[in-house]
């Protein structure tokens, strides 16, 4: 691993020399520009408008811009001023519980490692902290900013992860089109809370992997070989027109039981029954009628309208022997 930065952790009078390593890295696959009419990869310069002329590095300052077209600038020794204190130190500010910190707060995560002749400290730390079952909060300094971090026990080692500063998180108040708090269906509720335990499990982060980044490698693997490479559209969801359906359905899916729930009022049919010479009876079981004008509803396609069918007109034939 690649040493991202160098300094002590310091906690009251206690001083632990540590070396600091990237415990993440990126893996998405970058793509570059190119001229199409010549196959170039295209590059980025750096240049002045005004001058209208490419500009090296060792023109090249620091500005900020205080008003439309105002800068002040800065001078590399001053800005080294700046951090000079500050960025060879972790200073624990605080202990807390892990728990209390929200993780939209978390940035990146980084190993410590003992430096010099701290693994002593390094360990008498680590130790006290696992026991406490607290974290560190800290001030550090990484390449000029500066950031608040949270020193934890991960495994057998010290990690530290830069969080945000609490006004660089935005109040969930500017979020639009959140919903108006309402009252939920105790019935609804009840179902999503057994999705939610048929679904809970321990976590195992070996078991989810980048689809797209997978995908992208066979393309890519596919297209040096010269073959021809198409990808199955994604089936397209239908939309949720009955919650509580929908939330039986999942249930049934992550139980694997086959739902059974009988046949539909409005598609089931009654096999009319006969007499001894064959005729059709007039009379039905009272339970399987359904009233005029109701309203069925099947758990698949929401509620459907049952019409009544017609009655069969008299003819005259019917009306002279009275049936």
């Amino acid at each position: 691993m690649h040493t991202v930065w160098k300094g002590a952790i310091s906690f009251g009078l206690v001083h632990v020399p540590v070396k600091m390593f990237s415990a993440t890295e990126d893996k998405d696959i970058s793509l570059r520009y190119i001229h199409k009419e010549c196959g170039s990869p295209l590059s980025y310069v750096r240049k002045c408008p005004v001058c209208d002329k490419e500009v090296a590095w060792d023109e090249i300052g620091k500005g900020y811009e205080y008003e439309k077209g105002k800068f002040v600038l800065f001078d590399k020794e001053e800005l080294d001023q700046l951090t000079e204190e500050s960025s060879k130190s972790i200073t624990i500010l605080d202990f807390v519980d892990l728990t209390e910190i929200d993780p939209i707060y978390f940035q990146k995560t980084y190993y410590l490692s003992p430096d010099q002749a701290g693994a002593n400290a390094y360990r008498l730390l680590m130790e006290a902290m696992r026991q406490t079952g607290k974290i560190g909060i800290a001030k550090i300094s990484i390449r000029s900013k500066s950031s608040l971090a949270a020193i934890r026990v991960l495994a057998d080692c010290l990690a530290i992860e830069t969080i945000y500063y609490p006004d660089e998180v935005r109040p969930v108040s500017q979020v639009p089109g959140l919903p108006e708090p309402g009252i939920v269906s105790d019935k609804e509720l009840d179902m999503a809370k057994l999705l939610i335990s048929q679904l809970s499990t321990p976590f195992e982060p070996g078991k989810y992997t980048d689809d797209y980044r997978q995908r992208m490698l066979d393309l890519i693997t596919h297209k040096i070989a010269g073959e021809e490479f198409h990808i199955a559209p994604a089936r397209q969801e239908s939309n949720v027109i009955d919650l509580m359906a929908a939330l039986q359905a999942s249930i049934e899916a992550v139980q694997h039981i086959p739902s059974d729930p009988g046949p539909s009022p409005a598609t089931a049919k009654t096999k009319p029954q006969t007499d001894a010479a064959g005729r059709k009876k007039t009379g039905t079981a009272k339970s399987s009628k359904v009233p005029a004008g109701t309203a069925v509803v099947n758990e698949a396609t929401g509620p459907i309208p049952v019409i009544a069918p017609k009655p069969k007109r008299r003819t005259a034939k019917s009306k002279e022997t009275g049936a």
